[in-house]
C-alpha cells in the first residue's frame, strides 16, 4: 500500500496512523511517503520542506507516538528531503493519458475497481447505483451522492467509477476532495486566477468530489460549488459526490445548493454484516497472499464492526507483526497484536463520549446538552442522546438525567419513547439512527 524501502516497519506506522485520520488527509500527508528502519532510526522521506513543515506540524508527534510504540521504545524519527517524491508527486497530480485518450485530472486510484469490490447488503444498492452511472454517466442518477460513515467503502466506491470511466474514449474526470477544492478556491482568489479556477472544472464530462461535507460552513466555496454544479448539470455532465451525512443533515449548507444535491439520487453506505467482513477480510488476505485461518476471521469480523478501513487495517497489522517476528497468525497471536484495537471496540461508553459525539453531528454546543433551552434544533439532539444513554450505557433514568443538567427521570423516560416512537414509524429516522448509533460504537 505504502510505497516504501523498508515496507513492513514503516506499514504498520502508517497503518495505525490510518485508522486515525480521515482518508482524505492520509492520502495528502502519508500515502506520498517512502520510509526505512535501521538501527532504531525510522528515516521518512518527505518531497519538499514546505510539506516537511506541514507533516511536522499536523502529524510529528503522532508519528513519533507511534513509532514508539511499534517499534520501540528507543526508537528515533529523523526526516529527509527527496526531490524525486516531488518530481513523481507532481507528475501524479498532472492530468493522466489513459490509453483510451481520457484525461484524469486528480489521483484516482487503480487499486479500486468493482472487481474487487466486496459487495453485501449493506452497501448493495451504492454499488448498483455506481455501476450504472459508470455505464452512462450525466445520463443517469445526476448527481449521485453516497453518504455514510468513515471506511465503509465511498471512496472505493467513487474510484471504482472512475476506473470504469477511463477506459471511455475523451472522457474528462476531476477527482477532488472537498478540501482540496476549497483550497484551490482560495489560491485562485489570492492570486486573481478564478476564471482558470472556474474553467478548469466546468469543461469537464465526470466532478468527483469526496467529502463534500468539507465545504458546508464555507459561503464563498459554497457559492462557486453552486454555480459549477449548475453549469455541469446543464449539459449534462455527470456530478459524484461523497459525504459523512445526508444532505439534510448538512446544517451549514445553503438550501439551494442542499435541494440540488437531491435531484438525482441519494444511496446510503451501511456497516458491513459479518458475512460480508468475512467475505472482506477473506478477498484482502487472498490479494495479500496471506492465509487467514477461519477463527482468526471470524475474531476480526465479529469485533470490528463499523469500518471496513479499521478491519483491514487489522488484517495488514497481523500480516506485518507476522513477518517482523516469523510467527504464525493464530488467535492469541492476533489477540496479542490487536489488543488495543479489540479492546477499543468493547470498551464501555460514557455519557460524556455520546453527548460529544451526538453535539458534533447535529452541529451544536456540548454545553446546549445540559441547558434547558428549548429549541427544537437543541431539545432534538438532546433527546437522541438521552436515548442513546439508555441504549448503549447501564444507567438507571436518574443516573442519566443527572448528566443533562439535572433532569428529571421522567424528562428522560418521555425522550427514550419519543425517539423509539419516531424510530417505529419512519424509516427513514431508523437508518439516521442506526448510523448514530454505529458512530457512537465507534
Amino acid at each position: 500500500m505504502i510505497e516504501t524501502v523498508d515496507r513492513p516497519h514503516w506499514n504498520i506506522v502508517a497503518e495505525k496512523l490510518m485508522d486515525e485520520v480521515p482518508a482524505s488527509r492520509f492520502d495528502a500527508w502519508i500515502r506520498p511517503l517512502t520510509a526505512q528502519f535501521d538501527d532504531h532510526i525510522l528515516t521518512i522521506k518527505v518531497p519538499s520542506r514546505f510539506f516537511l513543515d506541514g507533516l511536522k506540524n499536523h502529524y510529528g508527534t503522532r508519528l513519533h507516538e507511534i513509532s514508539c510504540e511499534l517499534l520501540g521504545d528507543n526508537t528515533q524519527v529523523h526526516y529527509e528531503i527527496d526531490p524525486t517524491l516531488s518530481m513523481r508527486e507532481e507528475k501524479d497530480n498532472e492530468p493522466k493519458k489513459a490509453s483510451s485518450s481520457s484525461s484524469v485530472d486528480g489521483f484516482i486510484d487503480p487499486r479500486f475497481t468493482f472487481e474487487n469490490f466486496v459487495v453485501g447488503s449493506g452497501n448493495e444498492f451504492c454499488h448498483a447505483a455506481s455501476r450504472a452511472v459508470a455505464d452512462k454517466p450525466g445520463e443517469i442518477y445526476n448527481p449521485l451522492y453516497l453518504y455514510g460513515g468513515v471506511g465503509l467503502g465511498k471512496t472505493h466506491l467513487i474510484n471504482a467509477v472512475a476506473n470504469e470511466l477511463i477506459k471511455k474514449d475523451h472522457t474528462r474526470i476531476a477527482y477532488r476532495t472537498g478540501e482540496r477544492f476549497t483550497n484551490e478556491l482560495i489560491q485562485a482568489i489570492r492570486n486573481g486566477s478564478t476564471d482558470a479556477f472556474r474553467n478548469q472544472y466546468r469543461q469537464v464530462d465526470v466532478l468527483i468530489i469526496d467529502d463534500i461535507q468539507f465545504i458546508a460552513g464555507k459561503d464563498r466555496t459554497q457559492e462557486e460549488f453552486f454555480h459549477t454544479f449548475n453549469a455541469l448539470h446543464e449539459i449534462k455532465k455527470q456530478i459524484i459526490l461523497t459525504s459523512d451525512r445526508s444532505p439534510r443533515e448538512l446544517t451549514n449548507l445553503m438550501e439551494r445548493l442542499r435541494s440540488r444535491f437531491n435531484w438525482g439520487l441519494v444511496a446510503d453506505i451501511q456497516a458491513p454484516d459479518l458475512e460480508t467482513r468475512l467475505a472482506i477480510l477473506s478477498s484482502k488476505a487472498e490479494l495479500a497472499g496471506v492465509h487467514l485461518d477461519k477463527d482468526v476471521a471470524h475474531l476480526l469480523a465479529s469485533r470490528i464492526t463499523n469500518n471496513v478501513r479499521e478491519l483491514e487495517g487489522a488484517l495488514t497489522r497481523l500480516t506485518a507483526h507476522a513477518t517482523l517476528t516469523g510467527r504464525t497468525i493464530d488467535i492469541d497471536f492476533s489477540r496479542h497484536v490487536l489488543r488495543d484495537l479489540l479492546h477499543e471496540e468493547v470498551r464501555a461508553i460514557s455519557v460524556e463520549d455520546i453527548q460529544k459525539k451526538v453535539a458534533s453531528y447535529y452541529n451544536i454546543n456540548i454545553r446546549e446538552m445540559s441547558s434547558s433551552k428549548r429549541t427544537r434544533t437543541v431539545a432534538f439532539p438532546r433527546q437522541i442522546a438521552m436515548y442513546a444513554c439508555k441504549d448503549l450505557t447501564t444507567m438507571s433514568l436518574p443516573e442519566i438525567g443527572s448528566h443533562f443538567g439535572g433532569k428529571d427521570h421522567t424528562t428522560i423516560l418521555y425522550a427514550v419513547r419519543k425517539i423509539e416512537k419516531m424510530r417505529k414509524d419512519s424509516d427513514e429516522f431508523d437508518d439516521e439512527m442506526i448510523r448514530i448509533i454505529g458512530l457512537l460504537k465507534q
